[in-house]
């Protein structure tokens, strides 16, 4: 099932996901507070710690959980597949998925819950990033099962009766961390985009250029029709694939368009076309790509000379920066959605949201509040980013109103990854932005959620539509992205399912 994209010429294609995420024209609630119990429809009391963004369609919810544990603990393999009424949130049904490879619990890059599921109105499949592949019927009845290694940042789709996902060969290691002994492994270790028949859970077929394991593939559209993915090689921990670059590839058969070569690129994004041109982010620059020829026609800095909006001493003044190139690597992780022509993207060194106008270049930052909390009875609390002085003291990932505890519904701390206690900002992977209607929604970790208007004529704080939060300041602990639908607005955290708007 392929439905074009609604909006803003983004050529998206359908995830069959029953809504066309990240991307919808459907207005959605802009403001709410599930700590101040204010716009929510319901929520339901999850368990056990998981982060995938909840699916939609046909009015069921489905997401997934790691099997329960029974005290604190790190590690995880086995996961639980969730079937909820949309209306209500009613517990419908629920299926283990036993994996293979554990992995570290509530991880601030993935887990084994991580991928999101996928349907095509008839089955609904969900990964398993510790090595299973399982589909269902709307029912919940098994139809197929595969022992395959997925990635755990993947963002699965269906096409043309396919189900096409992220494969890796290589497992993590025993303690659930991927090391770097793979660096120089044959082509036959690359990690690659495959294809599953959806009937059968056969091996429709897999690509040959390598993909990193930490790329947002999102399904696109040219303009003669084709339906194209478009993905990279290189990040950390020694990925194997080579050249570090760029590759477009067709959807119907896996076989490569183009590639580009990029040297010391950072993959670890998401790979939008618009107007038959490729957006990315390589090193401190802004890339514009022919989407026929594979070759770059505009670039433009994104540190040099750039215009933030910044807060100080408690109101905003407008400056002038140079953002130094400390890294390879200068926006975060899986933070950046192109929404017409602004490629947004959220800074790697700084706590600011920037947007790049990709026809005309002109590069916009916003300096965001790290964290919101809620209290009844008490105002709301914004914490703003201060600079360290030095080393010691605390740097950006780790000023927060409060940390997170990383606590199940039930009180464990479930936590393989000591960063996962930090704000969200830095050295981390990002829920991927949505869009619903006027509106950008960005979350990040800590569980706070900024909702900006998009296509506003300046990027300062007159676009920031609301500041909403998705539970108490440290106990809302999130990587999942915002699922919208219906005008409502679907949330996972680390304790509950969050269904918003009344």
């Amino acid at each position: 099932m392929i439905r074009p994209a609604l909006l803003l010429s983004l050529t998206l294609l359908s995830l069959a996901r029953g809504a066309d995420w990240p991307i919808t024209t459907d207005a959605a609630p802009p403001k709410w507070s599930v700590a101040l119990d204010q716009n929510i429809a319901w929520k339901i009391t999850l368990p056990e710690t998981g982060q995938n963004t909840p699916l939609v369609h046909g009015g069921k919810v489905f997401f997934s959980t790691m099997k329960e544990v029974d005290a604190d603990a790190t590690l995880g393999s086995d996961i639980v597949a969730w079937c909820c009424d949309a209306a209500n949130g009613k517990v419908l049904w629920q299926r283990e998925i036993a994996g293979q490879y554990p992995q570290r619990l509530s991880g601030c890059f993935s887990d084994s819950t991580s991928p999101p599921a996928v349907c095509d109105g008839e089955r609904v499949v969900f990964i398993n990033a510790s090595g299973t592949i399982a589909c269902f019927d709307l029912n919940g009845v098994p139809l197929w099962s595969k022992k395959i290694l997925s990635v755990g940042r993947t963002l699965p789709l269906v096409h043309d009766g396919k189900f096409v996902f992220t494969r890796q060969i290589y497992p993590p290691e025993p303690d659930g961390n991927f090391g770097h002994q793979y660096a120089n492994s044959p082509v036959e270790m690359w990690t690659q985009l495959q294809a599953l028949d959806l009937k059968t859970g056969e091996v429709a077929w897999t690509t040959k250029c390598g993909i990193n394991m930490g790329c947002a593939v999102l399904p696109q559209k040219l303009k003669d029709g084709r339906d194209v993915a478009v993905f990279g090689r290189g990040g950390g921990h020694g990925p194997p694939e080579k050249p570090d670059g760029v590759s477009m590839v067709d959807l119907r058969d896996g076989s490569t368009l183009w590639s580009l070569e990029l040297k010391d690129f950072m993959a670890t994004m998401s790979f939008s076309v618009r107007h038959d041109e490729v957006h990315i982010f390589h090193k401190g620059e802004h890339l514009s790509i022919d989407a026929l020829s594979g070759q770059i026609v505009r670039r433009c800095s994104i540190l040099k000379d750039v215009p933030v909006r910044k807060w100080n001493d408690g109101h905003r003044i407008t400056t002038t920066e140079t953002i130094p190139e400390t890294s390879t690597r200068m926006i975060t992780q899986t933070s950046n959605l192109l929404v017409g022509p602004y490629h947004y993207f959220r800074s790697y060194t700084r706590p600011y949201l920037g947007r790049v106008q990709v026809e005309t270049g002109a590069v916009e930052y916003l300096e965001l509040p790290l964290q919101l909390s809620r209290v009844e009875g008490k105002a709301d609390e914004l914490r703003w980013f201060v600079e360290p002085k030095g080393k010691k003291e605390p740097q950006l990932k780790d000023q927060a109103i409060a940390k997170n505890e990383v606590k199940n519904s039930r009180g464990f701390v479930v936590m393989g990854d000591k960063r996962s206690v930090g704000n969200g900002w830095g050295h981390i992977a990002a829920p991927t932005p949505s869009v619903a209607g006027p509106n950008l929604y960005v979350p990040v970790m800590n569980g706070t959620v900024y909702v900006i208007d998009w296509n506003a004529p300046k990027l300062d704080e007159s676009a920031v539509v609301a500041i909403n939060d998705l539970g108490p300041a440290g106990k809302s602990y999130t990587r999942a992205s915002l699922f919208s639908d219906g005008g409502r607005i679907f949330a996972h955290t680390i304790r509950e399912l969050i269904c918003i708007g009344k």
